[in-house]
């Protein structure tokens, strides 16, 4: 059995049990993150387990890339923020690829730069949605992927 905390969350999409879910699309499902001390912060997780883009097959790598910005588009459009960060991560359990689409705004961290200088504040507890407020998020991203899933 792989030990991968992403083959993990996506098995719990699969099963009915991630409550962050948002949509499934060909390359990748879109997730509302965890913690939302960023509101509107969301993932795409790639179906396939890879590390690198280059590991994609090229036309399965340029639809993931597309949708990828499709779903930052979406993320954009729902959480009105002045800047998207996006990031393509991967550490410990997480070396599968998975996006990081944080939406920013002025004065979201101590200092400009990335958010990880808020080390364990990004990850309290109190910024877990409950959820009532996790079905808003979800509701919001649905929405504006609708809208851009009708045009392509």
């Amino acid at each position: 059995m792989c030990d991968c905390m992403v083959c993990e969350r996506i098995d719990w999409i699969k099963n009915g049990k991630n409550p962050y879910f948002v949509r499934e699309l060909q390359t990748g499902y879109v997730v509302i993150g965890d913690h939302q001390r960023i509101k509107g912060y969301s993932l795409f997780l790639c179906k396939q387990h890879a590390t690198e883009l280059h590991e994609l097959e090229p036309s399965f790598r340029d639809a993931f890339l597309h949708e990828m910005a499709v779903v930052a588009e979406a993320v954009y459009n729902a959480f009105q923020p002045d800047k998207l960060n996006y990031e393509l991560l991967g550490a410990g359990r997480g070396l599968h690829m998975h996006w990081h689409i944080f939406p920013r705004r002025a004065g979201d961290t101590p200092k400009p730069g990335p958010v990880w200088q808020l080390g364990d504040e990004l990850l309290a507890e109190e910024y877990l949605p409950d959820a009532a407020a996790l079905e808003e998020l979800k509701m919001r991203l649905n929405v504006e992927l609708d809208k851009l899933l009708e045009e392509k």
